[in-house]
């Protein structure tokens, strides 16, 4: 994505998103929420990665709770009807109704 672009999606000018990138400045906190989101990190993830510092690993769980958040709803829909089916051969299997 070319840097007007990026400007563009955030409403800030291309001279600011060079700057950002140079190192220059740094973006507005609002800012900086957006471009988290934009890249699928949260704004700590983000911060982390600007100060150099580490990156929690993100479990398996999270990462599939990222996925079904930018998902259409019929595909969420599907995978809800696969978790209905998991848990009826779950409770099949222990006696729980």
């Amino acid at each position: 994505m070319s840097q007007r672009a990026f400007g563009k999606d955030l409403g800030v000018s291309t001279t600011a998103v060079q700057m950002w990138e140079k190192g220059l400045k740094v973006p507005y906190t609002e800012n900086l929420g957006r471009i988290a989101t934009r890249a699928d990190y949260s704004l700590e993830e983000l911060l982390c990665c600007l100060e150099g510092k580490p990156v929690a690993e993100v479990s398996d769980l999270n990462l599939i709770l990222r996925q079904i958040h930018h998902m259409l709803l019929s595909q969420v829909a599907q995978i809800v009807q696969a978790v209905a089916a998991r848990l009826a051969i779950a409770g099949k299997g222990t006696g729980a109704k």
